[in-house]
């Protein structure tokens, strides 16, 4: 039975972006009730959009199967976690002048879009500890990917005594507790990433001991094949890497390996506000994936144009009949 949300959505929501949403959400649920599972990934800054409200309840009630993300929307989830109260919130961030901007920044808030992170609370404390299981690993001679290691810090504990939000509301926590698969192209392009690769420059840690995007597109091939007899779909929050990164593994699959009994990705869904332009893969339209062998002719295809912290949650509430 659907809730007041879904019903408000399936009443109003008849045309154009919003049409696309409902229509998304159905072939997203009907994808789950074939059996097929699901691949979401997250660009920008979901997590600081606070997605994990209601994110982290799509991941408990297995409604995806395996994550891609940025090392960003990886890290700032546990950041919020713990250091929630010294978030700050800019409405006018549209107004802002450079000497406003600086001002923040020497009192130690990076700002995105409306929302400052507060670097000694959230980065610094992370860090403290994140170290000591990257060293304890290194010394140890073990390798993880970044998302592990961060699985660790949480399941470990050593966070509880920071805890600022309700727990249930923290998308990576729900994802250590059933060690869900994470994919993190590109995670040297983070806090957490830029961090690592100071104690490697030190001489501190290795690098081998983080193990690397090559190793990630390994295993999300072998997981693709071990995972897709009643396939796997897309739904892709945003452009970027996220993105482009985990759906290439169809193609490589296919094309490379040479693996023709490989399935097509059997659903695609977007929620992106790139406008279609001249070499924009994020704004590209989903035919386009056609040619390069990522979808098939009748793979059911979405694109909503609008803002993805709209769209998502209401997506998501749809999917858990709220």
């Amino acid at each position: 039975m659907k809730g007041p949300i879904s019903q408000f959505i399936e009443k109003h929501y008849l045309h154009f972006n919003s049409a696309a949403l409902v229509d998304a959400a159905k072939a997203y649920e009907q994808q789950l009730a074939n059996g097929a599972k699901m691949l979401v990934s997250m660009a920008g800054a979901m997590s600081t959009a606070e997605i994990g409200k209601i994110f982290a309840e799509i991941i408990r009630q297995d409604k995806v199967q395996i994550i891609s993300c940025t090392g960003a929307n990886l890290e700032e989830d546990i950041m919020n976690l713990v250091a929630h109260s010294h978030y700050e919130r800019v409405p006018n961030y549209r107004d802002l002048t450079p000497e406003d901007e600086w001002a923040l920044l020497e009192r130690g808030l990076n700002r995105v879009t409306d929302t400052c992170i507060p670097e000694h609370e959230a980065f610094r404390r992370l860090q403290k500890h994140i170290y000591k299981i990257w060293k304890d690993a290194d010394e140890k001679g073990e390798r993880y990917f970044p998302h592990e290691f961060m699985y660790k810090m949480l399941l470990s504990g050593v966070l509880e005594e920071y805890y600022e939000i309700d727990l249930k509301d923290s998308w990576m926590y729900a994802a250590a507790e059933k060690n869900l698969p994470i994919i993190v192209p590109g995670w040297e392009d983070s806090t957490m990433g830029n961090i690592f690769a100071s104690y490697v420059i030190k001489g501190d840690l290795k690098a081998s001991t983080m193990k690397s995007g090559i190793e990630y597109m390994t295993f999300l091939a072998d997981w693709y094949t071990k995972n897709s007899e009643n396939g796997i779909g897309f739904f892709q929050i945003g452009g970027g890497i996220a993105g482009d990164f985990p759906i290439c593994v169809v193609p490589m699959l296919y094309q490379d390996m040479e693996m023709h009994d490989v399935p097509f990705w059997s659903y695609f869904c977007q929620i992106s506000d790139s406008t279609t332009s001249y070499g924009s893969y994020s704004g590209a339209v989903p035919n386009e994936k056609i040619t390069w062998g990522k979808l098939d002719i009748n793979t059911p295809k979405f694109i909503i144009e609008s803002d993805a912290t709209i769209v998502a949650p209401l997506i998501f509430a749809y999917l858990l009949d709220l």
